[in-house]
């Protein structure tokens, strides 16, 4: 039997797993939450945890990694990790075949994702495709000519930092109207919150933004873009407004890659991709509009859920054995 180990580095969780090559279906699988106050060193010591538990005094025949933050596939070395410390330029690759004696391969964890999607997900039985998801942040994967695309250094397919309203709200990558800062998660729960703020108490006897503020008990720190999402799906006016600038920048996005690589699909997925029918009739639409009438393509929804990237990294492990 050939022994895959898939790990995944997100940014608040680890997990690891494994399969037989040709399985479709996990031999075992552990996942733990990161540490707040964690850095690399607590990772590592997490995930051999998680690895040793998984494994159960097997060698693995190959490795794959998905990692939340920068990396360069061709060494293997994690540039850093936009959620916790201690990552810079760590050699994981070099670590994990030491450690483990096997071929190891890892990406970030869009464009793993991506994989994923194409081998066993949305993506099957399509030469091209754009992974983009949606959820803390908005990253994107390519898949041209049927293999992942990385752009010159590895920094292909950051859709969410496309800028569609230059006079749109500041990001935290310094720009303004960024796709991320009106569409991820946190900046939706902020957006609302903001708007919130601003809100007379009631308007012709109506508070606008009720829901929202019965779902939190009135305290706006509690927003996510979870619950701007429930709050619109019954009838919350600003969480509607919120949600749908969301799903009109994503959409925008969508249209001009769209004009401008022509892939055959569009696989959606994170965590904000589960906010109901509306969003994803904005997006579509949108998309639609913003593209060539001569342009084809479609945007469907992920297949593997949240364990796309590690479905992404037995793709690697794979890749590394063929």
């Amino acid at each position: 039997m050939t022994l895959i180990l898939a790990l995944d580095f997100g940014g608040t969780k680890l997990a690891a797993a494994t399969v037989k090559a040709g399985g479709k279906e996990w031999l075992d699988h552990e996942s733990r939450f990161s540490p707040t106050n964690g850095d690399a060193l607590t990772d590592l010591e997490i995930m051999r945890s998680l690895i040793d538990s998984v494994l159960k005094g097997r060698k693995p025949d190959a490795i794959g990694v998905s990692f939340g933050g920068p990396v360069d596939a061709t060494t293997g070395l994690v540039r850093l990790s936009h959620h916790v410390p201690g990552w810079e330029n760590v050699p994981l690759k070099q670590i994990l075949e030491e450690d483990y004696h096997a071929p190891a391969s890892i990406d970030n964890d869009a464009n793993v994702a991506a994989v994923g999607e194409h081998r066993f997900g949305a993506g099957q039985g399509y030469d091209s495709l754009f992974y983009i998801t949606i959820s803390t942040g908005v990253g994107g994967g390519w898949i041209l000519d049927g293999k992942p695309w990385r752009g010159a250094l590895g920094m292909a397919g950051e859709v969410g930092h496309i800028v569609v309203d230059p006079r749109g709200p500041l990001c935290l990558c310094g720009k303004r109207g960024c796709v991320e800062r009106l569409a991820s998660g946190p900046y939706m729960a902020q957006n609302a919150r903001e708007m919130l703020e601003k809100e007379p108490p009631s308007t012709n006897g109506k508070i606008r933004g009720g829901v929202l503020r019965y779902l939190t008990g009135n305290d706006l720190n509690l927003l996510t873009g979870k619950v701007v999402s429930t709050a619109a799906a019954n009838g919350d006016e600003i969480a509607q407004e919120v949600l749908y600038r969301g799903a009109w920048a994503l959409g925008v996005g969508i249209g001009n890659v769209a004009n401008l690589m022509n892939p055959q699909r569009f696989v959606l997925g994170g965590g904000v991709t589960k906010s109901g029918d509306n969003f994803w009739t904005v997006v579509r639409k949108v998309a639609r509009e913003t593209a060539l009438p001569e342009v084809n393509f479609e945007v469907v929804r992920a297949l593997l859920g949240d364990d796309a990237p590690l479905w992404g990294a037995v793709a690697l492990g794979l890749n590394v054995l063929d």
